[in-house]
């Protein structure tokens, strides 16, 4: 049974787009593989085979096609013609045995013109994209940083150029289809004799198979190995976004094209600051008395420490705003702002004399000194 992509990413299938993208971002985090090193072998697995669940439905459900083609017909691949497809017959029309999708298949197929099930066999393919994660500090988010990854993918063996026979020479011409790469059969109908073409299944549309394997590849054509890549992570980047290196992923088939690195980052967060798109959050708190007469403190920023002034009489829960603080915007030299949540903290544990100061300072205010608590008496 076709696996449920929406339920896959917890969305309900009316979800629109960012709904799904932030399903996605969510439950990539949950699973992802970097969670899992220190964990139990079974558990990492379990998780590595989740993770690439997620990419798969998210996949399919970010790209509107495939998913139309999934509503409508269960796979994004759209109709499926094998048994049951049109509820398919067994027996019936008059004593004829014969299934109507099989039918159809035939004739459809018959129609194909001479040599086209060769060449979409050997058709260049694009090879498969590689998706790693990269986890930063949230400093090298702000400033930006390089990191070297080791990445395994599939590349053209260098000792057969990818032929899989031995010297790249040791063929022979396949001697089901002569050489034809296809192979025609004629199947019996209620409509009369239906011919149909196929890729042969002995050479894989080929024409040729090899007589000697290749030694280094295993016959294969290709060798996973390792490879050290460089990837530059820029200022400003921020959880759950790409980067894509085009033509670093797994090699294409038939003289294709690279499939691309994707590179998804996770940013760990601050111990301090509270990130909104580009701009800055955090609390600082100060005392009442220096919150009544005003001051000037001393505040953290990822770019230094930056003196900032307090006007008399703030307010627990004013904000004030530092420009150009937050983390700088992609592709542009601008950089956000940095919110500072004022708290004016109430001293603990006072003692008698204080108490007595503290009095004496609460006389000498007049009402209207507290608007506020005047509007509240008012209302009463």
């Amino acid at each position: 049974m076709a696996q449920n992509y929406y339920e896959i990413l917890g969305v309900a299938k009316t979800a629109s787009a960012d709904e799904i993208k932030a399903a996605y971002r969510q439950m990539a985090k949950k699973y992802h593989p970097d969670l899992y090193t220190t964990k139990p072998e079974a558990e990492k697995k379990a998780a590595e085979e989740k993770f690439k669940e997620i990419n798969h439905a998210y996949e399919v459900l970010s790209d509107d096609q495939k998913r139309a083609a999934y509503d409508r017909y269960g796979d994004e691949n759209g109709p499926q013609m094998g048994a049951g497809g049109f509820g398919g017959f067994s027996g019936g029309a008059g004593g004829f045995g014969f299934d109507v999708d099989d039918l159809f298949s035939s004739i459809f197929s018959g129609f194909a013109t001479g040599g086209s099930a060769q060449q979409r066999a050997n058709a260049p393919q694009r090879g498969r994209d590689i998706l790693v994660g990269v986890t930063i500090s949230f400093e090298e988010s702000v400033s930006g940083a390089k990191r070297v990854i080791s990445v395994k993918r599939t590349e053209q063996c260098a000792s057969c150029s990818g032929t899989g026979a031995k010297d790249g020479k040791s063929f022979k011409v396949c001697p089901q289809c002569g050489g034809r790469g296809q192979v025609t059969a004629t199947q019996r109908t209620p409509f009369g004799q239906i011919s149909t073409t196929n890729v042969c299944p002995t050479c894989k549309g080929r024409g040729k198979i090899v007589t000697e394997p290749c030694q280094a590849c295993s016959g294969q054509g290709r060798v996973v190995k390792a490879r050290d890549i460089t990837v530059n992570i820029p200022a400003g980047i921020d959880s759950g976004q790409r980067i894509t290196y085009h033509g670093e992923g797994n090699d294409g088939a038939n003289g294709g094209e690279r499939g691309s690195l994707v590179v998804e980052v996770t940013v760990k967060p601050h111990k301090l600051f509270v990130r909104k798109e580009f701009d800055l959050y955090f609390e600082y708190p100060i005392s009442f008395c220096e919150a009544a007469i005003g001051c000037t403190v001393s505040v953290p920023t990822p770019y230094g420490v930056h003196e900032l002034k307090i006007p008399e009489c703030t307010q627990s829960g004013d904000v004030l705003k530092i420009r150009g603080a937050g983390i700088k915007k992609l592709r542009s030299e601008s950089r956000g702002d940095l919110y500072v949540t004022i708290v004016v903290e109430v001293p603990k544990n006072i003692t008698r004399e204080q108490k007595e100061l503290l009095k004496k300072l609460d006389a000498s205010f007049e009402a209207k000194q507290y608007p506020m608590k005047k509007a509240f008496q008012d209302k009463k």
